[in-house]
C-alpha cells in the first residue's frame, strides 16, 4: 500500500474499519492491574522491570504490527516515525496522546539558547487528546502527526500498533526522540496553550528512564 497510489485512501480507510472492530479478548489480553508485571515475574516498576513492554506480532519489508503495553504513569517519550504511516488502537485503558508535525526551517526565527546542546527542529503541536478502547484509531503519516507521545493516564494501558514501512536505520529510518524546548509537555490534568501553536524541539538521547522490555505475544497467529 503505497502513499501515492491510486487505491492508498481506499485501503487506509478500510485497513481504519478493521482495526476500530479490534478488542483486547481478540488478542487473548486481559488488562492488568496498576501494580502488575511483566510476563514471567520481576519486581514492581522501581527501574528493573521495564516501563513499557511490547508483544512483536509479525513484520514484513512493507509493515510492523505488535502490541505496547504500558504501566501505570508510563509515557512513552517524543518520537518521530520517518517517512512511515502508522495506526495506533487502544485496546484496554486510557492513553494521552501529543501529536506534532516537524516544520521546515524559517530563516527569520532564529531557535532559543538551549537550542545550542542539540539538533534544533521547529514543530506544530497540533494536538493533545484521550484515547480509549471506545475511541478511533489515532493515525500518522509522514507529514501529520508523524511525532507523538504517548501517557498511560489513571492505570495500566495496551495499544495495537501498525507501522508501514516498519522502522529500518539501514533505510533512513531510525526513532528520534526530541524535548519541548520551552518545558515538558504538559501532564495529566494541564492543559497546553492554544492549539495548534509552533514550538521548538531539540533532538535528544532515549532517556535513561525509558526503556522497552519484550513479552511473548498469547494472541492468534498471524500468517502472511
Amino acid at each position: 500500500m503505497h502513499p501515492a497510489g491510486p487505491t492508498f485512501g481506499e485501503n487506509l480507510y478500510r485497513l481504519q474499519q478493521l482495526l476500530d472492530e479490534v478488542r483486547a479478548e481478540d488478542l487473548h489480553l486481559a488488562p492488568r492491574g496498576p501494580s502488575a508485571t511483566a510476563a514471567g515475574g520481576g519486581l514492581p516498576w522501581s527501574g528493573v522491570v521495564p516501563p513499557v513492554s511490547y508483544m512483536h506480532i509479525c513484520e514484513t519489508e512493507s509493515f510492523s504490527m505488535g502490541v505496547f503495553l504500558l504501566r501505570s504513569g508510563a509515557c512513552i517519550p517524543l518520537h518521530d516515525h520517518p517517512g512511515m504511516n502508522g495506526m495506533l488502537k487502544v485496546l484496554y485503558g486510557t492513553l494521552r496522546i501529543a501529536c506534532l508535525d516537524t516544520l521546515p526551517p524559517a530563516a527569520a526565527a532564529p531557535p532559543p539558547p538551549a537550542a545550542a546542546a542539540g539538533p534544533c527542529h521547529r514543530a506544530l503541536y497540533r494536538s493533545r487528546q484521550h484515547y480509549t478502547p471506545a475511541s478511533p484509531p489515532c493515525l500518522l503519516s509522514p507529514h501529520t502527526d508523524n511525532l507523538h507521545q504517548i501517557d498511560a493516564v489513571d492505570g495500566p494501558a495496551a495499544f495495537l500498533d501498525i507501522l508501514a514501512p516498519p522502522y529500518d536505520p539501514q533505510h533512513g529510518r531510525d526513532c528520534h526522540y526530541y524535548r519541548l524546548l520551552e518545558g515538558p509537555l504538559p501532564q495529566a490534568g494541564a492543559e497546553p496553550p492554544g492549539l495548534p501553536r509552533e514550538v521548538w524541539l531539540m533532538e535528544t538521547p532515549q532517556a535513561a528512564d525509558f526503556w522497552c522490555g519484550g513479552e511473548p505475544y498469547p494472541g492468534p497467529r498471524v500468517c502472511l
